[in-house]
């Protein structure tokens, strides 16, 4: 008889082993995927999950101020204050004139072409920081856009409003190219000559 109580009492012995194991070895896998993943958190391994804020110019509502205002922006003569008005838009509306005029041959034509332009914007002040900046660049791709126009599309209106879409997408592209972001909405002629 005492050789059953010995067996009975090595069962539970032998039983409580293997949950103290059991525990131990969850303890660790869980002690080592908490480490692995903050060192997946910090940058130590692995690729870094980042979040990065969004930089690129915002829209302006025509009540709200331009963090990055461009001075004389939004001044006329005499140093008036713009007042928007309440229809239209909810976003203000900034321009930007080149400062010479735009003369070109025209596709395939001896005819030259002559302009002045200005393009709008209805984001922040850095669209019209980096069109300035960028201003030969960005007139030197104007320039390809208009030797590359046949002469005959100049001469409707249907022609001149495409004309005014390529050059749009043109100073987009340069702005994209320099500074990852476009935002030029439209393209206007402030004259137009064709000789």
């Amino acid at each position: 008889m005492s050789n059953d109580k010995t067996e009975s009492e090595d069962k539970p012995a032998k039983g409580k082993g293997f949950v103290m194991k059991l525990v131990v070895v969850v303890g660790l896998i869980a002690a080592g995927g908490g480490g692995v993943f903050g060192m997946m958190q910090a940058g130590i391994i692995g690729d870094a999950v980042e979040e990065k804020e969004d930089n690129s110019p915002k829209f302006v509502r025509k009540d709200d101020e331009d963090p990055y205002t461009v001075p004389g922006d939004d001044k006329g003569a005499n140093d008036i204050p713009m007042v928007h008005g309440e229809g239209g838009s909810e976003f203000r509306k900034s321009y930007f004139s080149f400062s010479d005029d735009f003369t070109s041959n025209l596709k395939d034509s001896s005819a030259l072409v002559q302009v002045s332009i200005a393009a709008s914007t209805q984001r922040d002040g850095r669209v019209l920081m980096w069109m300035k900046g960028h201003e030969l660049a960005i007139r030197s791709e104007m320039l390809s856009v208009l030797a590359d126009t046949p002469e005959d599309e100049i001469h409707t209106r249907q022609g001149k409003e495409q004309l005014q879409k390529r050059l749009t997408q043109a100073i987009n592209k340069i702005l994209q190219e320099t500074e990852g972001f476009g935002g030029v909405e439209a393209v206007y002629f402030k004259s137009f000559i064709v000789q």
